[in-house]
């Protein structure tokens, strides 16, 4: 197995047979690091974060590789993996702070202007910061819609809900944003 780009069926095939599965997996691993991080990243926002998650993500895949029934594409449940797992982490950093306040906001800011992975303006990372101040669903939907310019069909089947709850929540999301920056003026 080469460098070559493998399409998700010929992968799929190989996860599939015990003594490729290995070989198999390290394909899927760099095939589909980049994208996963970066879907990572906007919902956790600091690279150490979403290297942390993106090792949950890894982990969690290569142990349930036997369970993935091929109801979706490979990409969708891998996409599906990150996604709950960057909800999971923002979960347990809320659980930890209880919620986020001014000053808590502020240092989100401060931390995500210090990563060095950062090369946002100030404008960004105010964006950042709002789309941090949203409740997970919002912030999922928010990320998918506004950097992804995902359908809302797509949506409804990686995060099993209706297309009618994911347009409101968005609407409520860009609602909520341009508050956040009316409040700034």
């Amino acid at each position: 197995m080469s460098q070559e780009k493998f399409n998700e069926k010929k992968l799929v095939e190989l996860l599939k047979r015990p003594e490729t599965r290995r070989k198999a997996f390290e394909i899927v691993v760099r095939q589909y690091s980049e994208t996963l991080y970066w879907k990572v990243r906007r919902m956790v926002l600091t690279h150490d974060d979403a290297d942390d998650v993106m090792q949950n993500v890894m982990l969690k895949a290569w142990t349930n590789i036997d369970s993935f029934q091929q109801q979706s594409l490979l990409s969708t449940w891998l996409y599906r993996i990150a996604i709950n797992e960057s909800l999971n982490f923002i979960r347990s950093q809320r659980n930890k702070a209880v919620n986020i306040d001014a000053d808590k906001q502020a240092e989100l800011a401060d931390r995500l202007m210090a990563d060095p992975y950062f090369d946002g303006d100030e404008t960004a990372a105010q964006l950042q910061q709002a789309i941090a101040s949203l409740p997970d669903v919002q912030r999922t939907v928010f990320n998918l819609r506004y950097y992804d310019n995902m359908k809302y069909s797509e949506m409804s089947q990686l995060l099993d809900t209706t297309e009618g709850a994911l347009k409101a929540s968005y609407h409520i999301a860009v609602k909520k944003i341009t508050e956040f920056f009316n409040q700034k003026d």
